[in-house]
């Protein structure tokens, strides 16, 4: 294979294939810059640190029978891919209101095919001095955790990737390689680790699989120990694809091709970690409640009663070891999770989603759904656009959680104020929830589709009160010596 070809991994092509008209794959973000930067800039730093990811020079050639491959693009222009743009707000609408229309229609264009999936628009001046910077990847190229490097990495004093310069060529990757990555692996690291299954017996039987996939082979005993194993991976899909489906609401059906954004001002961390001490929760219990308690505010509000309700969300698992993100690629599982939207009470409300969290532990569902979704994207449309389906009847968003740099980050000089990004939606699932730990705050982003909920910006409005009232009862709460210490 020549030097200037690579070709894409089975997972990898999944996801470049799972565009519809509706959903692309592309995950976008926004940076808020003060003071404002120049195109001219933003190329001279693209061109020293992005392009050192030989991934952003090439683009995708599409094979029917040999999959997808990586190609040097050979009318690579950077002018193409980042674009300096005027915000023209119209008559009425703020410049911010102009800013999340402008991210909203990017979310439904889709990239050139002929050149490398990314873009990159730079609003020099949003109108108070400052500049935005509207990033758009397609999701083949790398999972959110290693975009986050790949952003980290072009900031001011950000490092290079390691093999950058050694140019080393990588591996390709064959249907072996991808069984042991979305599968095997994922089944030991995932779920002994991250989800933090409970049972040695069973993360021994675990690492036995692993053992067989890469040794010779060997007695009837371990054969029938993997074939038990087998059977119970597919056993969980099973349990997946039975799963009820979760509850009808106003954001479930069918998805058009325009979509909406919206983000809010941002919590403090530090307050956030403060409620979920006192009422023996995580920091990540206080998030999903309050965005249970925002969606169900807001079927309210609209004469939907949500009382006795719950909805789930699609929610990405990491799977890779951080100090490997800067390779790209795909390495993530996913976890049905359950919002009880129709619970009132905040109090109750935590505990309920702590307990749903609590539900996650011990189950190979979170690897079992990425399995499903990733064989999917290698089959004819009908047959994947149906699979993917069975994720749109099981949920009605797909939503992330990333802690981000605790201090704010510099850009070419400037002081990047203010991230946010938002995750892509497969199949007919129509809404995105995005929440980024960043320099102190916890920001929310929202992606709908404009059909289902063409106002996200009044979700959005309710999760700061969610949180107040989280907040004013933990602040009830008697506190002792050993709490104020």
């Amino acid at each position: 294979m020549s030097q200037h070809r690579e070709r894409m991994s089975k997972v990898d092509t999944a996801w470049l294939r799972m565009d519809t008209d509706a959903n692309l794959m592309m995950i976008i973000g926004v940076w808020l810059l003060r003071p404002g930067i120049t195109a001219e800039q933003l190329r001279e730093r693209v061109a020293e640190r992005l392009l050192g990811y030989p991934r952003f020079r090439q683009r995708v050639v599409e094979d029917p029978l040999m999959g997808a491959e990586w190609q040097l693009d050979p009318h690579f222009d950077l002018a193409r891919h980042v674009v300096k743009e005027e915000l023209l707000p119209m008559r009425g609408q703020s410049r911010d209101d102009a800013l999340r229309a402008r991210v909203g229609e990017l979310a439904a264009q889709p990239l050139d095919p002929q050149h490398p999936l990314w873009q990159f628009q730079l609003i020099e001046d949003v109108g108070d001095g400052s500049s935005a910077l509207i990033a758009r990847i397609h999701h083949c190229i790398a999972d959110g955790i290693a975009l986050i490097a790949v952003m980290l990495s072009i900031t001011d004093g950000g490092k290079p990737p390691p093999k950058a310069t050694a140019r080393s060529k990588p591996e390709p990757e064959d249907d072996h390689d991808w069984l042991m990555n979305a599968v095997l692996r994922p089944l030991s690291n995932l779920t002994v680790k991250a989800i933090g299954l409970a049972g040695g017996g069973l993360a021994k039987g675990v690492d036995k699989v692993m053992d067989a996939a890469t040794q010779p082979p060997q007695p009837l005993d371990t054969s029938l120990e993997v074939a038990r194993l087998g059977y119970q991976a597919v056993s969980d899909v099973a349990a997946f694809a039975l799963m009820p489906d979760d509850s009808p609401t106003r954001l479930k059906g069918k998805p058009g091709t325009q979509k909406r954004v919206a983000w809010d001002d941002g919590l403090l961390l530090d307050e956030v970690k403060i409620v979920g001490k006192a009422l023996g929760a995580s920091i990540n219990d206080v998030l999903l409640s309050c965005v249970a308690g925002a969606i169900g505010r807001y079927l309210l509000d609209k004469g939907e009663d949500p009382a006795g309700k719950e909805i789930r969300a699609m929610v990405p698992v990491n799977l890779r070891p951080l100090e490997d993100a800067w390779k790209l690629g795909n390495r993530f599982g996913l976890v049905p999770l359950v919002l009880p939207i129709g619970i009132a009470n905040p109090v109750e409300r935590l505990f309920a989603v702590r307990a749903r969290m609590n539900e996650l532990k011990g189950s190979f569902q979170p690897v079992m759904a990425f399995g499903l979704l990733s064989v999917a994207g290698l089959l004819i449309k009908p047959v994947q656009h149906a699979m993917l389906n069975i994720f749109a009847k099981k949920a009605t968003a797909v939503m992330t959680n990333v802690p981000g740099p605790a201090q704010a980050l510099s850009f070419c000089g400037s002081t990047v104020e203010k991230v946010m990004f938002w995750v892509p939606q497969s199949g007919d699932i129509g809404m995105g929830v995005s929440i980024l730990t960043y320099a102190g705050k916890v920001q929310f982003g929202l992606i709908t589709d404009s059909g289902l909920c063409p106002d996200p910006e009044a979700i959005i409005a309710n999760f700061a009160p969610e949180f107040e009232r989280l907040l004013w009862l933990a602040l009830m709460l008697p506190w002792g010596e050993d709490e104020l210490s």
